[in-house]
């Protein structure tokens, strides 16, 4: 199963994340406290997006 990119990033804006900066090939998200490196892919597998979770807490 998948994930698209544009609902994971949903999901960390309602945990009070924000875009912090465009990198290269990430977007750098950030709560203040730790910084999210996402991937610019279209769609994640389901194992890559349990991580990204898991690194948000």
């Amino acid at each position: 199963m998948s994930v698209k990119r544009r609902d994971l990033i949903k999901y960390l804006e309602s945990n009070h994340f924000f875009l912090l900066r465009e990198g290269n090939k990430h977007s750098i998200y950030t709560d203040r406290n730790k910084g999210i490196p996402i991937k610019r892919h279209r769609v994640f597998d389901r194992i890559t997006a349990n991580n990204i979770c898991k690194q948000a807490g």
